[in-house]
């Protein structure tokens, strides 16, 4: 029991660093070009939920806003 909690507490950390990387590289690659996602716990939370298409639905919404 005490394991299986482990496991699911390891698998949400390991995404969340996950996402938090993938912003940061996200902003790194488009910093040239002055657009750039705020690393938050909003943005990094859409990213642990929905992954990669929640990358790209942030960027849509970004242009889309300015």
């Amino acid at each position: 029991m005490l394991m299986q909690i482990m496991k699911k507490i390891y698998g949400l950390l390991k995404r969340i660093i996950i996402s938090a990387f993938l912003l940061y590289s996200f902003n790194l690659v488009m910093s040239p070009l002055n657009i750039l996602i705020p690393i938050n716990l909003i943005t990094v939370s859409i990213l642990v939920v929905l992954g990669i298409p929640g990358l790209i639905s942030l960027f849509v919404i970004l242009l889309y806003v300015y």
